[in-house]
């Protein structure tokens, strides 16, 4: 099995290419909240439902003082594309090479019509300001996601 981070863990430090030609580490975020959410694809109905989600509610998570960061592991050309196709207003990493979907435990046997593949699992990771696991949800349903992370941030 995957590398199962839990509730009280450092979290894995990373440093990935990101949308805009900028780099986003995890030590940039030090002092602060971050939701640092793996996703699967660009451009796709879950992923896309998902990253609108967590952009409508930008506002709230500046407010709360947190950061917001997607992953995964399309190329950053993409992520520009994706970004601006819906006016996403956070950073995307690109990972490529999978080591930080690795890292966090994310990159998975899925199963699609009776056939096996690994997949990025569609996850979020509350880091709070320490670097350490506050929070994590597996297998992400989209509804109703973003106010339940909001609300967790809020509560820190």
């Amino acid at each position: 099995m995957a590398n199962e981070l839990k509730v009280g863990d450092s979290a894995p430090s990373f440093d990935l290419a990101a949308d805009g030609g900028g780099r986003v580490a995890l030590g940039a975020f030090r002092g602060r909240p971050v939701v640092l959410y793996f996703y699967p694809k660009d451009d796709t109905s879950g992923c896309t439902a998902e990253a609108k989600g967590f952009a409508d509610a930008a506002d709230a998570f500046a407010k709360a003082g947190a950061a917001v960061v997607g992953v995964s592991k399309d190329s950053v050309a993409s992520h520009d594309k994706f970004k601006a196709k819906y006016g996403l207003n956070f950073a995307l990493g690109s990972d490529p090479d999978g080591a930080m979907v690795e890292a966090y435990g994310v990159w998975v046997e899925k199963s699609m019509y009776g056939r096996k593949y690994m997949g990025v699992e569609r996850a979020t990771f509350l880091l709070d300001g320490a670097g350490k696991v506050a929070r994590v949800w597996r297998k992400v349903k989209v509804p109703g996601h973003v106010a339940e992370v909001l609300a967790a941030v809020q509560a820190l």
